[in-house]
């Protein structure tokens, strides 16, 4: 098998950027706790600041950057032998899972990924656990059931 060479759906980008806006109200929600206890407990104002400066850069990662990359950089193929997975953000991971490996797969959706009509196909080995995120529901449900159809055949060749 060449490099993986299927992409994740474009709408992983939104339901990225909405899981980085949460992330951005966790980050306020204690800034503005560390701004009270400046205040009440008389701390040095610089410690505020850098936390402030702390939690917008964090957010424009969350927001702007990292879901772009992330999107840029995942690819996979299902092939009749094989799982292929390429991500990440500063290293790049390749990983190949021989279908005679999966001991099981399954589909997840949480509250993001349902709103933009995406779900995630996990599958698992004996050295761990895989997945491919935001695909469209159909792809999720077309791949999650060949790779179950392809370990079973690969496991009845054994």
């Amino acid at each position: 098998m060449d490099k993986p060479s299927q992409k994740i759906d474009p709408g992983a980008l939104k339901a990225w950027r909405v899981s980085g806006m949460l992330s951005a109200v966790c980050y306020s929600i204690a800034v503005a706790v560390l701004i009270w206890l400046t205040v009440r407990l008389d701390w040095p104002i610089w410690v505020w600041i850098t936390a402030v400066l702390l939690a917008g850069a964090g957010a424009t990662l969350e927001i702007a950057v990292l879901p772009a990359v992330k999107y840029r950089q995942w690819r996979y193929a299902v092939d009749d032998e094989q799982i292929e997975l390429r991500h990440g953000i500063i290293v790049l991971k390749r990983t190949t899972i021989p279908m005679v490996r999966v001991q099981h797969v399954d589909t997840k959706q949480g509250p993001i990924l349902k709103r933009y009509g995406l779900a995630t196909v996990t599958f698992s080995t004996a050295a761990g656990s895989h997945e491919i995120p935001a695909l469209t529901e159909r792809t999720a449900d077309e791949i999650r059931s060949r790779i179950a159809r392809l370990a079973i055949l690969s496991e009845e060749e054994l």
